[in-house]
């Protein structure tokens, strides 16, 4: 557990799973990928194995030993609905969200379909705790039944991360969603992003009253372009978030 984090939009990250396989055009110049396979077969190593997905056990309960309460990136290094994370792990990282409910947790995940059956299937007759929020990726308009899934899932707080935005995403039904995020790439290879499809999720956000984060315009690192929109930052937060967590970020 990281217990700082240079992601605007989070506090701390956690990560019981590590290493993941690429599913779309979205994760093809991932940071996680690129961080990890540096450290391939140095020994001893967290990363030893590279971006192999491995599942870390002995990390399963760090948020509990967490007192002061932080909003949580769950797994920033691997997706934990990945069809290889078995489903009596993804268990365990739940009872632990559950049990340190003075947390926010944030899960994000491009496997959508099999978020949305994970928790239909062990939420049956109530939503996700509020303290536990559940988000998918989307990088253009190609990937919009992702969205639809989330939407699907029997969740309290439902968010999306446009992230790469590396092309236009078109119309969405942001019904049921509690929060927008977007962002450009970062990193070598980076691909530019126009504002014109930020704009347009910005209006679509506005007018269906769904909170706004940019998070940056991305380049060769993270804060290259920075984080203006036509002059000012768009920081905005789901409305049942705590507000001290909030104000803390």
């Amino acid at each position: 557990m990281a217990q700082s984090s240079a992601i605007e939009w989070t506090e701390a990250t956690w990560n019981p799973v590590t290493g993941c396989t690429k599913i779309s055009s979205g994760c093809d110049n991932c940071y996680a990928a690129r961080f990890s396979e540096r450290f391939r077969g140095v020994p001893n190593h967290p990363f030893e194995s590279g971006f192999d997905l491995t599942l870390r056990p002995a990390r399963l309960e760090q948020p509990l030993a967490w007192r002061r309460p932080r909003m949580i990136f769950v797994n920033s290094m691997s997706d934990l609905f990945h069809k290889d994370v078995p489903t009596s792990f993804v268990d365990r990282v739940f009872d632990t969200m559950e049990r340190a409910d003075w947390h926010e947790f944030q899960i994000l995940t491009k496997r959508s379909s099999l978020m949305r059956d994970y928790v239909n299937a062990r939420y049956v007759s109530r939503p996700v705790p509020a303290h536990i929020w559940l988000g998918v990726s989307v990088e253009d308009g190609t990937k919009k039944s992702r969205v639809a899934h989330l939407r699907d899932t029997n969740a309290a707080v439902r968010f999306l991360s446009v992230e790469p935005l590396i092309g236009p995403i078109g119309t969405l039904d942001l019904i049921g969603l509690h929060w927008v995020i977007v962002g450009g790439e970062s990193g070598p290879g980076a691909r530019p992003m126009e504002k014109a499809w930020v704009v347009d999720l910005l209006r679509q956000c506005a007018r269906a009253d769904v909170p706004f984060f940019f998070k940056q315009w991305g380049g060769r690192s993270p804060k290259t372009g920075g984080r203006l929109l036509d002059g000012r930052e768009h920081n905005g937060w789901p409305r049942n978030a705590r507000a001290a967590v909030s104000a803390a970020l």
